[in-house]
Order: structure tokens, then sequence, then C-alpha cells
């Protein structure tokens, strides 16, 4: 890796599982919203494994230079320039309804509530009708965890940022189907992880 690229190990974990997920759920050629890219590493990757796909990563702008750097290094033609989104500040610099797919890892247990609210508004307004959401990480269900370790994450998630934590399922939902999306699935992922599939009503 070169010398100044940002890395997380954790998307070099869970990027396989989640590809299995989008060859199936973002099968047909599309534009794809990523918000909160964070490295860019997942852009790069899905990107070159789902050639049909053209990949737009957005982040807040202290992200945005190792974003350019993984897109730099790789080449691709689909790979747009990152885009500077901060999910709080609405209306959103994208244009409505002009994604076939959106795609979020790890995000919602990191932002405040508010941010989420905004976050999956913002979403059922740039998704076009009939476009496919596919959002990543853990959920409690019931309003219980689901696993000890995902416990003791949220126990550190509040340590650092006691407006962020693992979020209820339930809550989700309730804020996806305000913003016109339908849950389509709900898959189960290796180490405590799902994937929430959501589909834009026409």
């Amino acid at each position: 890796m070169p010398t100044g690229k940002p890395y997380a190990e954790s998307s070099e974990q869970n990027r396989d599982p989640i590809l299995t997920v989008l060859r199936g759920f973002f099968d047909a050629p599309g534009r794809v919203l990523e918000i909160g890219s964070g490295t860019g590493q997942h852009a790069v990757y899905f990107s070159a494994e789902l050639p049909h796909l053209s990949w737009q990563p957005s982040e807040v702008a202290d992200n945005l230079p190792g974003i350019h750097a993984w897109r730099d290094e790789a080449g691709l033609d689909n790979v747009l320039a990152p885009l500077e989104l901060d999910v709080r500040r609405r209306p959103w610099p994208v244009e409505a309804a002009a994604y076939e797919y959106a795609y979020s890892a790890n995000t919602a247990h990191i932002m405040s509530w508010p941010a989420v609210c905004e976050f999956i508004a913002g979403v059922g307004e740039a998704l076009a009708p009939g476009g496919r959401f596919a959002l990543y990480g853990p959920f409690n269900y019931g309003g219980r965890f689901t696993s000890e370790s995902n416990a003791r994450f949220d126990a550190w998630l509040k340590g650092r940022d006691p407006q962020s934590g693992v979020r209820d399922f339930e809550a989700i939902r309730e804020l996806a189907t305000d913003a016109g999306l339908e849950l389509a699935e709900d898959v189960t992922m290796p180490a405590n992880n799902r994937v929430l599939c959501w589909v834009k009503r026409c």
C-alpha cells in the first residue's frame, strides 16, 4: 500500500461477503451513490468487481483526499471523483431520483441519531423509483443486542461519542418507510453484521 493512502482493515475483511450480496442486488447496469465512503477501499474494489456499475463515492471533506488516492491508483473508468457530502446538510449536492442504487457501510452507528434520520431521508430522495439501497452494519432487534461483541462495540462507540451507537432495526425500518423504501431482504453477515436491502417504491 503506497505511503499516505488510508487503510481500514475492516474494509478488507468484509468486502467479499458484501460483494456476494451486491452481485445479486445491484444486478443491472446503473449508478451507485455510496454514502460515507471512508477510505475509498470499497469504492474501488466493488467497481472493479462490478463493472456494470458507475460508482459515486461521497464523504465529508476531510476524508476526500484518501478516496482520491485510492481512485487514482486504481485507474478505473467507472469510479467517479468523490463528492463532498455531509448527510446533515440538506439538500444534498446530488440530483433527486438520479441513482439506481445507493450503498453505505458502517455508517449508521457512527452518526448521531438526527444525522441517521437525514441520511435515510436523503437516500430516499436520491434514489429513482424502483432503486435499491444496501445498508451494511450491526443492528439490534427488539431492542436487544444480537451478540456480546455488539454490546461491547456499542459501549466503545458511546464512550467515544455518546450520540453514536448500534441502531435498532425497527427504528431504521420506520425511517426507511417514511422515505419511501420497502425492505426486500435482511441478510445475515459474518461478525454479527447484516445487510439491509431496500427498494424505493414506484
